[in-house]
């Protein structure tokens, strides 16, 4: 394996990996956030302990998106990578949606300072692995420039071990590119989980208060909950509509499995009887209905014989 990687893809689609996707690792928070941060869920266990430049923040984060996305492509392609990685700032900042200005720089530069200082000890699985450890997000990061005080020319940063291996063992899963278009850190951070637990299903459930716990919000229950509401809105969110259901639950269904009256596969009134026959007893209004979710959210390909295509889908629910 070489010594370094050159992070040269041209838009490369955006990546991340699933650990920091699931778990509250960075912060929402938009002032330097100095608080020591432990997170426990399902047997994972984690603590979040920040440099006096504060916590890494989930803006920050794009940086490591940029690498996984690039490591991502050579890995698709066969080429030989490393995780310490050489790579452009003028394409880093335009690849996240950042300004190119020289605030723009100044602000990549702490955010390096953020991630190298910020260290995280947990027992979270990362390629079928468990392993407890501690770690900074990133070992080492060095600016080069044209001459002093000039624009950064290029950037090396060196990845820790643990999320290079989840880059090699492919635990990572693709972002809308309007991730980056997200300014506010919820939203991100919903979209986040949304993309790890939606998956291919059509929609997730889950209650507000473990939502919060998810996210990492340090925000009253009544002022999240808030929040959601005005997320739900608004309706930005990419790839993923949000509703409030009874019980203090929230859902997120895949805008693709969003189906206007009219659109999909039509079935013939014969189909629906064969159906029920497959299915005594069975709803197969319903059945249809959840067929016409799994078509869309598979691509809403073209089908030949729409009717053949669900009882064969049918039959599958009966073996």
């Amino acid at each position: 394996m070489q010594d370094f990687f050159v992070c040269d893809f041209f838009a490369a689609v955006p990546k991340h990996d699933l650990a920091s996707m699931e778990h509250p690792i960075f912060s929402l928070s938009t002032r330097p956030d100095r608080r020591v941060v432990t997170y426990e869920h399902n047997g994972t266990t984690l603590t979040v302990t920040p440099s006096v430049k504060g916590r890494a923040t989930i803006f920050d984060a794009d940086i490591l998106i940029f690498c996984i996305s690039q490591l991502m492509a050579a890995l698709n392609v066969g080429r030989a990578v490393s995780r310490r990685l050489t790579l452009t700032a003028h394409d880093l900042l335009q690849a996240t949606n950042r300004e190119t200005s020289g605030d723009g720089y100044k602000r990549l530069r702490e955010a390096f300072e953020r991630l190298a200082g910020t260290r995280i000890t947990t027992n979270i699985t990362t390629g079928g692995t468990e392993v407890t450890s501690g770690f900074g997000l990133i070992e080492s990061w060095e600016i080069v420039r044209k001459a002093r005080g000039g624009r950064m020319v290029s950037v090396t940063v060196t990845l820790s071990e643990w999320l290079f291996q989840a880059v090699l063992s492919r635990s990572v899963l693709t972002l809308s590119r309007d991730y980056f278009r997200m300014r506010k850190p919820l939203e991100r951070r919903i979209y986040e989980l949304a993309r790890k637990h939606c998956g291919r299903q059509a929609e997730w459930s889950v209650s507000v208060a473990v939502l919060a716990k998810k996210t990492g919000s340090t925000s009253p229950i009544r002022v999240f909950r808030a929040m959601l509401r005005e997320m739900i809105r608004e309706n930005r969110l990419p790839d993923y509509l949000m509703s409030e259901e009874p019980g203090d639950i929230l859902r997120v269904t895949s805008r693709a499995a969003v189906l206007e009256p009219g659109d999909g596969p039509h079935l013939r009134p014969e189909t629906l009887d064969e159906a029920r026959n497959l299915l005594p007893g069975a709803d197969v209004h319903a059945l249809q209905a959840e067929w016409r979710r799994w078509w869309a959210l598979s691509g809403r390909k073209q089908l030949r014989s729409p009717d053949r295509a669900f009882l064969g889908w049918v039959r599958t629910r009966s073996a």
